[in-house]
């Protein structure tokens, strides 16, 4: 006769409280799996319950059995080819038995936690169907990875206080480089509420870049951390999402021919956006919601990491002209299926197809769409086939874009686009975004795709972002403030288009409004560390040092070491601005580079080392000639020089320094304020009231 239940190695010990046991079941074949799951499980404190016996069967076992199924907490299955092949056995009595437990549950209730050891696919005839409706763990041969185990404990202890201890701890300097070596293509949106504005600074034959905050940074951001929050010791609070709160994993493209993930990608990035254009849904952005990309996460693991109550998961394969779209909706909390749906299309259908998956989305998820939110999803789009397929691989390039070439490369895409579909305003309002970043020479044509998106879909909101964009590159401050607050409304869960009017509302001195929006940009994209930055400079900006520090630590340690050196420089503006010298020296020295010759020109003068500030400034003014005004300006007010310091700013009104903006609020230029010479200025400007 089989014995009862026992623990992975000796007797089990007593259980003083059942309900937070996880019984784990299996075929006598998986039996190594099983003990890998049960120990991983176990050196975390988790009570398990299998049994390693082959005495199956009789009245002592089954009444033991029953009594085990009906008072633990978890019950986990393990599918796998042995047990298919199984037609019989006592571990198909054990699922039926907790089958037939949870359908006396409500359905939020999480007690079911199928795992699969291989490679059985998910509509396998010989697993109850029950198994079905719920999101599969996969743990190959049983290894067991941390996230597992973790989202094991959130299921049997859902109070922090009655489970053991785990330790959340930051990443090193190991793990950060590791995740860089997986590779970042740089992107053309760089920093300051991702719409760029480079300043190119010509010296000595080459081209260098001078960043203030607008700097080359990487859209493939380096795999999120474990924690951003330093150790604590005590076990992960009870996860609560924000209702109606949802990701987009990257549909998996089924195609059989890897050039086709252009496809996959792009059609999951506008279903995202879709999505992110119903007001009662808040959508995780694309740069959080692609970090998993290649990593086969578990699902639990991805509504902790991006603090949402659901995931979109599916795949694309296309043939031709027509496109099947496999999509699933799954509950983050209990990995419980809401929602699923196969679409087969002709290609010309894929706007529509676009609304009906998000209809579909937001029905599962309690809403209802207003007529006017389900015509705002396909706004600005195109039902022309080949323009479609054409914009998406414009897309594609200038996501991969590492320079002007690859940049033009995707103008020359977005102008196809353009071409069959000359009513495409999406189209428009990328091209015009990637014009932007090829300079000066382009912003004329940059601002006749903004207007001729806006004029072909007065309701997109990219139309609004990048008229916006160039308005304040142009320093017409009121045209920019009523375009960003324009994009705003039309898209309040767009995480981009909140970073950009975060932004641009603090450097016009609406710090509360702003920061609020910058704020919620990171919730909606917490591991792009683009928007931790841009909150880190904002801050700055609002004088607000040490939450500064904050953001921009938070930054760095998304970012991956390469470029996080490249945030030293604004990480020693805050430590200046909060006059902790020292540290700002710290800082400023491994900014290195141009950053690093304007920052120390600042802080070693504060420091008392003025011959060595002098060598910085110099150092800057090799490297940029005149092209840097405002900073110059910045430099002799911060030494006492209020003469040069105006007389540099003035050169700045002239040239049209794009950094002027900085001016209404950079503690940096106070010693200027009451001049009437930097009064001028600001009149000059026209900064809106």
């Amino acid at each position: 006769m089989r014995r009862p239940p026992t623990a992975c190695q000796g007797v089990i010990p007593p259980v003083t409280e059942p309900s937070h046991a996880v019984f784990l079941s299996y075929a006598s074949q998986d039996a190594e799996a099983a003990q890998r799951i049960c120990e991983a499980l176990r050196a975390a404190g988790i009570e398990v319950w299998l049994d390693q016996s082959e005495l199956r069967g009789g009245d002592a076992w089954d009444q033991s059995i029953r009594k085990q199924i009906k008072a633990c907490a978890l019950f986990i299955p393990i599918i796998s080819t042995n047990a298919h092949a199984r037609v019989e056995g006592f571990f198909r009595l054990e699922w039926k038995l907790a089958v037939d437990r949870s359908h006396l549950m409500t359905t939020n209730r999480a007690f079911l936690l199928p795992v699969v050891i291989d490679e059985t696919r998910e509509d396998d005839e010989n697993v109850p169907d029950r198994f079905k409706d719920i999101h599969w763990s996969r743990l190959p041969g049983g290894d067991t990875p941390p996230a597992f185990v973790e989202r094991v404990q959130r299921l049997v202890f859902p109070d922090p206080s009655d489970g053991p201890t785990m330790t959340a701890s930051r990443p090193g300097p190991a793990s950060v480089a590791t995740a860089l070596a997986r590779g970042q293509a740089a992107t053309r949106w760089r920093s300051k509420r991702a719409l760029p504005i480079v300043l190119a600074i010509v010296a000595a034959g080459a081209v260098a870049y001078f960043v203030i905050d607008k700097f080359w940074v990487s859209k493939h951001q380096a795999p999120p951390p474990t924690s951003l929050t330093a150790s604590t010791g005590t076990a992960p609070a009870a996860f609560a999402p924000p209702p109606r709160s949802i990701a987009v994993l990257p549909f998996v493209n089924m195609s059989g021919d890897k050039d086709q993930e252009y496809f996959s990608e792009g059609l999951t990035e506008e279903l995202l956006n879709s999505l992110a254009r119903i007001n009662e849904l808040q959508v995780a952005a694309r740069t959080s919601s692609f970090s998993f990309q290649g990593e086969h996460p578990d699902i639990a693991t991805v509504a902790h990491k991006l603090n949402v109550g659901s995931v979109l998961e599916g795949s694309v394969r296309r043939s031709g002209r027509t496109i099947r779209i496999t999509a699933q909706l799954i509950n983050g909390v209990t990995g419980f299926h809401l929602w699923s749906q196969t679409y087969d299309r002709d290609l010309k259908g894929v706007l529509e197809l676009q609304t009906e998956i998000a209809t579909a989305v937001a029905s599962a998820l309690k809403i209802t769409l207003l007529g006017d939110e389900a015509a705002r999803i396909e706004v600005g789009g195109t039902r022309n086939p080949a323009a479609f397929d054409a914009y998406l691989r414009a897309a594609n390039m200038y996501f991969l874009a590492q320079s002007d070439k690859g940049v033009q490369a995707a103008i020359a895409g977005y102008s196809e686009a353009i071409r069959l579909d000359p009513e495409y305003a999406v189209a428009y309002a990328d091209r015009s975004i990637a014009l932007a970043n090829l300079g000066s020479n382009y912003l004329d044509k940059a601002r006749e795709d903004a207007r001729n998106a806006i004029g072909r879909a007065p309701t997109l909101a990219a139309g609004h972002l990048a008229l916006a964009n160039l308005a304040e590159t142009s320093l017409d401050f009121t045209l920019a403030r009523d375009e960003y607050e324009r994009s705003r409304a039309l898209e309040p869960g767009n995480a981009r288009v909140l970073a950009f009017y975060g932004g641009f509302a603090v450097e016009m001195g609406e710090s509360e409004a702003g920061l609020r929006a910058l704020r919620r940009s990171v919730t909606l994209d917490p591991l792009n560390y683009n928007y931790h930055f841009s909150l880190g400079t904002s801050l700055v900006l609002a004088r607000r040092y040490d939450e500064a520090v904050v953001a921009i630590k938070e930054a760095q340690a998304l970012a991956g070491s390469d470029v996080a050196n490249g945030l030293n420089s604004w990480l020693g503006y805050a430590y200046y601005g909060g006059r902790d010298h020292e540290s700002a020296r710290t800082a400023c020295e491994k900014a290195g580079g141009t950053n690093g010759f304007f920052c120390l020109a600042l802080v070693y003068d504060k420091l008392g080392r003025r011959s060595d500030a002098e060598a910085m400034f110099a150092k800057l003014q090799v490297s940029a000639g005149e092209n840097v005004p405002v900073l110059y300006s910045m430099i002799y007010a911060q030494w006492g020089d209020i003469s040069r310091a105006l007389d540099w700013l003035e050169v700045a009104v002239r040239q049209h320094d794009p950094l002027l903006e900085y001016i209404r609020t950079a503690s940096v230029l106070d010693p200027l304020r009451k001049e009437s010479r930097f009064q001028a200025i600001e009149r000059k400007l026209k900064f809106p009231d």
